[in-house]
């Protein structure tokens, strides 16, 4: 087991060199210890590697071997999912969407969700308000997803770069999260972003395009989408057209998404 030892705060300017991503145990176990302050998570982040706590009082650093990344040319839209797109996107919908209006309530149900296999949450309160952090900094995203004002799904995560890094997602009913993450994915991709980290595979975003590359070549793509700015700030204000009805709805004709089939 190989712990790590850092300053116990680090701006998200600071940089903290972690061991290789390519040093890590084969179930992807760079290291433990250390701390969740901005600059740890930014470097974290840039050198390949994410917080994976398994209780709150160990922490644990992780770089998978495969990673789970959606690439925008793999975005895949189900039947279903078209159908429930078509439905939330309509003009006189019940269903609204929105980027960073409540980042702490999404990362609060995204802890409080049952997982399937899981005996409890990984997102314990000091990684909640890490993000939350990292969130006023400027660097961690919300999507949330309403039906008549209430909140029934989203996701976040941490932009750098040209990468979106997807930490978790929830849905209180069918197909919300669904509805959230294809938005996004539709958005960002169509401004150049040129992957989403998934982390590890999951069935559920395996049918919206999500593939396994080797830990080698994730981390060459990382290396180039690292070299182009970040959009950081309140992605409502990045973003003031989101959801953008025809973008999200409409694609090329390699795919099959029609807003009106």
């Amino acid at each position: 087991m190989r712990w790590i030892v850092m300053p116990d705060q680090l701006d998200e300017g600071q940089e903290y060199r972690f061991p290789p991503a390519e040093s890590a145990t084969p179930n992807g176990v760079v290291c433990y210890g250390g701390n969740l302050s901005p600059g740890a998570l930014v470097s974290a982040y840039r050198q390949g590697i994410f917080p994976w706590p398994s209780n709150p009082a160990v922490m644990r650093w992780c770089s998978p071997d495969p990673r789970f990344i959606v690439l925008p040319e793999f975005l895949h839209v189900t039947e279903s999912a078209q159908k429930a797109l078509k439905k939330a996107l309509k003009p006189d919908s019940e269903y609204t969407l929105t980027l960073d209006n409540d980042f702490r309530e999404v990362i609060r149900n995204c802890a409080a969700i049952p997982r399937l296999g899981q005996p409890g949450t990984w997102i314990f309160p000091s990684l909640a308000n890490a993000y939350t952090m990292l969130h006023e900094l400027g660097y961690a995203h919300s999507v949330e997803v309403r039906k008549n004002g209430n909140l029934v799904g989203g996701l976040y995560g941490v932009s750098i770069g040209a990468a979106f890094f997807g930490e978790s997602m929830f849905s209180l009913e069918s197909n919300a999260s669904k509805i959230g993450f294809l938005s996004l994915a539709r958005t960002i991709f169509d401004q150049g972003f040129e992957f989403i980290d998934c982390q590890v595979y999951t069935p559920y975003l395996e049918l919206m395009g999500g593939i396994d590359v080797p830990r080698s070549i994730y981390l060459s793509m990382l290396d180039a989408a690292l070299k182009k700015p970040t959009m950081r700030g309140n992605w409502s204000k990045i973003f003031p057209s989101f959801p953008e009805r025809e973008l999200i709805m409409y694609t090329d004709k390699n795919h099959k998404v029609m807003a009106d089939s």
